[in-house]
């Protein structure tokens, strides 16, 4: 029989400051969370819309059009480009922020640890994009292909700083991957993303990457998968058919990669609370820890148990619950009450 026990938590949180997360998830959830992230705080609160900040910065790259385009947080979201004549491998990348933002942040988590706040065994969670979300988000045509490899150097970059500063026992490192289900559902704004780029199918290709993301992760580091289609403005950029695109891209990647996955994220859209958005995953193979999204604030408690039923008849192992991305846009004052559904519909470990 089905259990539905534990909790997962995406990345982003509504609240000011990593410790207001931490201490706050503990409280709430600490029984039921095997992993605390620090909440995406900072120039990190809108996900990936701070790296045309950092990547304007370096010589060869340059933003596209004369006027900042403000994205809140003083962030400027114009897209970017390489300058003339620039051979990619020859530029030279600031650091990209995520590594400096874990190691504080651990230092919080490590401090709140030994005060008994977060229970002994717990994992300190860094959430990272994928190369493909900065590449196919901020810049455009033959400068896909000509940067991605350079983009992608710098961000494992980013991981080995992490691997180094953080000890490994304590550290879970989630990739976040939602512009690879644009592309693979054709979402608007996705539809020529491939142009002058993608080289072979388009599951394989996102197969192949997230594969190597993921193996790039040492085995005594837990490695998690969030697939995501979004939420801006709390809307995904586009909605599910059924779950039968995710499990294609988490098979093949199950399937691709030489290392387990520790935990796996799916998302349930609120108004999918019938066994046919369900049904495919069936077919899904196992992983150690699977997580839905099933946890809406909207209808909290009574709505997930109804998506919850509606999805256990496909169920081939135990699931963990979850919403179905980051809860740092959320409104203020329903971040409570959004642990506390987790913890209503879901046994602690």
């Amino acid at each position: 029989m089905t259990q539905t026990r534990g909790a997962h938590l995406t990345g982003s949180v509504n609240y000011d400051d990593a410790e207001t997360t931490m201490r706050t998830v503990a409280e709430i959830l600490g029984g039921h969370v095997r992993r605390i992230p620090d909440g995406e705080v900072g120039k990190r609160f809108h996900w990936i819309m701070f790296q045309p900040d950092v990547l304007g910065e370096a010589q060869g790259i340059e933003r596209v059009g004369e006027e900042p385009i403000p994205f809140g947080a003083g962030l400027d979201i114009r897209p970017l480009r390489l300058a003339s004549g620039v051979e990619p491998a020859h530029i030279d990348l600031p650091p990209l922020g995520y590594a400096a933002a874990a190691e504080e942040a651990y230092a919080l988590f490590t401090r709140l640890r030994q005060e008994g706040v977060i229970p002994a065994g717990t994992r300190f969670q860094v959430s990272l994009p994928t190369p493909v979300a900065v590449i196919s988000s901020f810049f455009r045509g033959e400068d896909r292909a000509a940067f991605e490899l350079v983009y992608a150097d710098a961000l494992l970059g980013e991981l080995e700083q992490i691997l180094e500063d953080i000890p490994h026992s304590d550290l879970a490192i989630q990739w976040d991957v939602a512009s690879e289900m644009g592309i693979l559902e054709g979402a608007s704004g996705y539809g020529s993303v491939m142009d002058h780029w993608w080289t072979g199918g388009v599951l394989d290709g996102i197969a192949v990457r997230l594969a190597a993301l993921i193996d790039s992760v040492p085995s005594e580091v837990e490695v998690g998968m969030h697939l995501c289609y979004g939420d801006a403005g709390e809307k995904h950029f586009v909605e599910p058919v059924d779950t039968a695109n995710l499990v294609r891209v988490a098979n093949a990647v199950i399937d691709s990669a030489a290392r387990e996955l520790s935990w796996l994220h799916l998302p349930v859209p609120i108004d999918r609370d019938d066994e046919a958005y369900f049904a495919p995953l069936a077919e899904l193979d196992a992983v150690a820890e699977l997580y839905l999204g099933l946890v809406h604030r909207e209808d909290g408690a009574d709505g997930a148990r109804r998506r919850l039923a509606a999805a256990l008849p496909a169920l081939r192992q135990d699931i963990g619950v979850a919403t179905e991305c980051g809860i740092g846009r959320a409104p203020e004052g329903t971040t409570e009450g959004i642990l506390r559904t987790h913890a209503e519909v879901a046994a602690p470990w």
